[in-house]
């Protein structure tokens, strides 16, 4: 992924008046034509439900005596088809902490359309913008823009007056779920702030121009500021669609976004706001939610942990023992966090926590037993991956433990039921985390050690009626393992899952279900079933058609673009066998077994290997498909794509039965 770096900095103190910054929109309100209006189609992406035809946002300091961030927004978009009439349901998210809140003005927006062979606009009323309290940080407001149709043009524009510009100048993201023809950004930054401004994303600029306004503004006291103006545009940009097996879109998003890294007074003090790391660890070890909070282990495990690890001396097995008794102990709250909210004596006494309250228990509990272990920041999946070329603490939601045995490392996170020791959640792998180790921090690969592994066998039999009966085994490893114990757990037990599974397969009726290893979470869930189902036709004089993938079966490629741009992640390698064998009657016979497939990917990525075998009257079905690495790079796309189209080709095919002469 492309990432252009670009830094300000001026030497002259610019925290005053800058309303005069704002300039006339490359396209001015309410131009409508009736060749906009004409659009039926947009031949760059015929599926777009609609196009924007044309974008501008503008961001810049105002002239009052809070000096807020002004964005200014201004947008024209065509709908296409009916899927695209909810883009006249405008919602904009509004900051709000510590008192402070940004304010919504200047609100405008009209639809236009055809109406009796003559242009007609149709504004929104300022009694008609709502507002609603979404949590302690964010409130909305929206607004339905009226009299929206197939064909019709929406237009609107609105200011946001925010005091949150120092660590969060307005972001712009040029890519959204509908295509683009034109988006532009202007953003005036006062000389003395330095910003890291990063392009992110894989599309290129049209124009990327910066200017130094000299003197441009009087502070005050005769003396004059300099300001820097940055102009970025893109044309033709294409929507932005998520598939399968990718981490968060802000990753690969095509957008501006900006890290404050350094202010400069007028006296010459600076205020180093970006950190180098060892600032970042310093703040780290001291803060009263994350490195207080590991030196309070004695204060909430002492007794019981001591129970636990008397007399043992082997540092695994007692590492164990502490993490299954804080899993027990606490329930998560489903909030992630790198800091303790609660704090962690609080958190132990009421057995609930966020993920900082219950892997910082983790972690004061493995030290207070004498064990090596660090404490290590990710972000998540759905996160996005954190700046690596400084420290963006920011850019981190989740703490985790990384213990060290010997010359093994175990990552462990106590907030999740179904994982066992040493596996992380499939939510956190993602990356590189940041370990803050004993002396300094560093970085330190996140990687799957378990695979989402499953087998599954079918041993069954077609009587002469036409009903298959048999066994199903299924054993679930790793992630497989955990995902089946999630479900089953979810489902409040096992009779509810039986009932699933049989809504779920096809013509399958599950008699018997037994499941093994369910709550030992360290060894594999094991599914004994015992079914029948109504296969085939006896009464058809040709040919009759059986689909062997009966449980199990890729029925869609999740690969569906021509083209991928970022990298497929599957989180962790896949491993998932079939083998079916079934006894038929001998009036019948197999006829045109399908070929075998045995396909490879590039670099030993993994494999595809299906093949059906007729033996007496028995024909055994043998399917493997193994993905051996977890991430991908688009160059590598088009491999895995026709990997799957094979997948689901095999899985689609029937085996055919006719009547023996």
């Amino acid at each position: 992924m492309r990432v252009l770096l670009y830094s300000i900095f001026c030497f002259c103190f610019c925290f005053i008046s800058l309303s005069a910054l704002a300039q006339e929109d490359p396209f001015p309100y309410g131009k409508v034509t009736y060749r906009e209006l004409g659009i039926n189609s947009y031949e760059k992406d015929t599926s777009a439900s609609a196009v924007v035809l044309n974008e501008f946002g503008e961001a810049f300091i105002d002239n009052s005596n809070d000096h807020n961030l002004i964005f200014r927004y201004h947008v024209k978009i065509k709908i296409l088809k009916k899927s695209g009439l909810n883009l006249g349901d405008v919602n904009i998210d509004l900051y709000k902490d510590d008192g402070r809140y940004e304010k919504l003005n200047s609100v405008k927006a009209s639809s236009w359309n055809i109406e009796n062979g003559s242009m007609k606009e149709t504004k929104l009323l300022s009694k008609d913008v709502f507002t609603s309290n979404h949590n302690k940080y964010w409130d909305v407001r929206n607004f339905a823009i009226p009299n929206v149709k197939v064909g019709s043009i929406i237009e609107y524009e609105y200011t946001i007056e925010s005091p949150f510009f120092v660590s969060n100048f307005r972001p712009w993201e040029f890519q959204s779920d509908i295509p683009k023809m034109q988006s532009e950004y202007w953003a005036t930054i006062p000389a003395n702030y330095r910003y890291n401004i990063a392009l992110k994303g894989f599309l290129k600029l049209v124009k990327s121009e910066s200017e130094v306004l000299k003197d441009y503004f009087t502070p005050g006291g005769g003396r004059k500021a300099d300001c820097v103006r940055y102009k970025w545009s893109m044309e033709d940009v294409p929507a932005f669609k998520e598939e399968d097996y990718m981490t968060a879109r802000r990753n690969f998003l095509s957008a501006i976004r900006f890290e404050l890294e350094e202010i400069q007074y007028f006296d010459g003090r600076r205020d180093k706001i970006t950190k180098e790391w060892k600032d970042a660890e310093q703040e780290l070890r001291h803060h009263t939610n994350f490195g207080i909070q590991i030196k309070r282990g004695k204060e909430i495990v002492d007794a019981h942990i001591e129970s636990l690890i008397i007399n043992e001396t082997n540092a695994l097995v007692k590492a164990e023992k502490i993490y299954d008794f804080i899993r027990g102990w606490y329930r998560w709250n489903e909030f992630t966090g790198k800091y303790s909210d609660l704090g962690i004596k609080k958190a132990f006494d009421q057995k609930v926590g966020n993920v900082g309250d219950i892997n910082l228990s983790l972690i004061a509990a493995l030290k207070y037993a004498g064990l090596s272990v660090e404490p290590m920041i990710l972000a998540t999946r759905d996160k996005g991956l954190p700046v690596e070329l400084y420290p963006v603490l920011t850019d981190f939601n989740y703490v985790v433990a990384k213990l060290n045995i010997g010359d093994k490392i175990y990552l462990l996170d106590a907030t999740d039921d179904f994982v066992p020791f040493g596996v992380l959640p499939e939510r956190c792998l993602n990356g590189n985390g940041r370990v803050l180790g004993e002396k300094d921090s560093y970085w330190y690969k996140i990687e799957a050690t378990e695979r989402a592994k499953q087998l599954t066998i079918l041993n069954l039999k077609l009587d002469s009626l036409g009903v298959i009966r048999g066994t199903i085994q299924t054993t679930s490893v790793g992630y497989k393992a955990a995902e089946k114990r999630r479900k089953i757990y979810g489902l409040d037990g096992e009779e509810q899952y039986r009932k699933a599974l049989t809504a779920s397969w096809h013509k399958v009726q599950i008699n018997d279900l037994k499941l093994i290893n369910l709550e030992n979470f360290s060894k594999p869930l094991v599914e004994n079933i015992a079914m029948e189902m109504e296969a085939l036709d006896v009464n058809a004089t040709t040919h009759h058609l059986f689909n062997p993938f009966i449980v199990e079966r890729w029925a869609h490629n999740p690969f569906k673009s021509s083209e991928r741009l970022y990298p497929v992640d599957f989180g962790a390698p896949l491993d998932e066998t079939i083998i079916l064998t079934l006894e038929y009657p001998a009036s019948l016979e197999l006829i045109d077994p399908p070929e075998q497939i045995a396909l490879m990917l590039p670099n030993k990525g993994g494999r595809f290997i299906y093949q059906v075998q007729q033996i007496g009257n028995r024909v055994i079905v043998n399917n493997s498909l193994l993905i051996n690495k977890p991430v991908f790079s688009s160059d590598e796309y088009h491999y895995l794509k026709e990997l799957f189209n094979r997948v689901v080709s095999a899985h689609a095919t029937d085996l055919i039965f006719r009547k023996r002469n």
